[in-house]
């Protein structure tokens, strides 16, 4: 698992000696500007909206398997996934690393500082547009349960066991706004019952090369914080499943066994009037108890 991230010098040589395909996560004119070499644009990753329902499980596994495929996906090739730095995308490389790994695929990194650590570097930059030849890849079923649904999350509620993990900005987490993108951009403000919380930019940082991940020892120090040891399970959320990414990869790196996602997110939860929400201020008495 720690061989996920990579820095930008290594890639460099691993694009040398291993056959790749580079996958570039921001928006198009980002992307136009300049990107890595033979790198293939695909910002739905980070736009993409989940819904838990059978058809719409369904359907974010084969749109990714085809969106991938089409990039130039085989299953041969390792998928090496980046963002503009590992802060200002809201963990949207890693959304891509959580996508690959729910549908099976063998062999992802993702490019550790992003596209920022590449250019830092003096590496080749383009803006010419490669002509990826479309493949396929058979989707692993069993993958797929490092995702979980609104009706897992709900579950976990009433489970002590189970830490359900807040990972948004600190704004989301007290009720003050329902998203990234506005106030009130979703109907409902507040938490998911029992979660604690760790935004997500605690996994991460600064150096002098910007941000970067914390080490394993450090990340584990967080999560203790909130009750959260190797051996607890631990269902992530955010408002559509990137900054989770993120989370879920810097906890995977620090050994955490047992992470999953609830990719719906906030964006869902917060739709379905019949799923219980916390409003308010949180209660700091209660913050560690549903993980210990």
């Amino acid at each position: 698992m720690t061989d996920v991230l990579i820095s930008a010098s290594d890639l460099a040589d691993f694009l040398k000696t291993e056959p790749c395909v580079v996958i570039d996560t921001r928006n198009p004119d980002a992307y136009g500007a300049g990107h890595l070499p033979n790198a293939v644009n695909v910002h739905e990753i980070f736009t993409y909206l989940a819904t838990s329902t059978p058809e719409g499980m369904q359907e974010l596994k084969t749109k990714f398997a085809d969106a991938f495929g089409a990039a130039g996906l085989s299953g041969a090739e390792t998928a090496v996934v980046y963002e503009q730095s590992m802060n200002s995308g809201f963990g949207q490389s890693c959304r891509g690393y959580f996508l690959l790994t729910m549908l099976g695929y063998p062999k992802v990194k993702v490019l550790h500082g992003g596209y920022e650590a590449w250019a830092a570097a003096g590496l080749p930059v383009t803006k010419d547009v490669p002509s990826p030849v479309k493949a396929s890849f058979a989707i692993v079923p069993e993958a797929g349960d490092i995702l979980i649904d609104a009706k897992a999350m709900l579950a976990a509620v009433d489970n002590p066991g189970i830490a359900i993990l807040d990972v948004r900005d600190v704004d989301e987490w007290i009720g003050e706004s329902s998203s990234p993108y506005g106030k009130d951009f979703c109907p409902r403000k507040g938490r998911i019952p029992g979660a604690v919380w760790l935004e997500w930019y605690r996994m991460m940082k600064p150096t002098g090369e910007g941000p970067r991940f914390k080490s394993k020892e450090e990340i584990l120090a967080e999560c203790a914080t909130v009750g959260i040891g190797q051996n607890t399970p631990v269902y992530l959320y955010c408002f559509k499943g990137a900054r989770a990414s993120n989370t879920l990869l810097a906890l995977k790196n620090a050994g955490v066994k047992d992470v999953r996602m609830y990719f719906g997110s906030w964006n869902e939860w917060s739709r379905d009037p019949s799923l219980p929400i916390d409003e308010g201020l949180p209660l700091v008495a209660g913050v560690t108890e549903k993980a210990a």
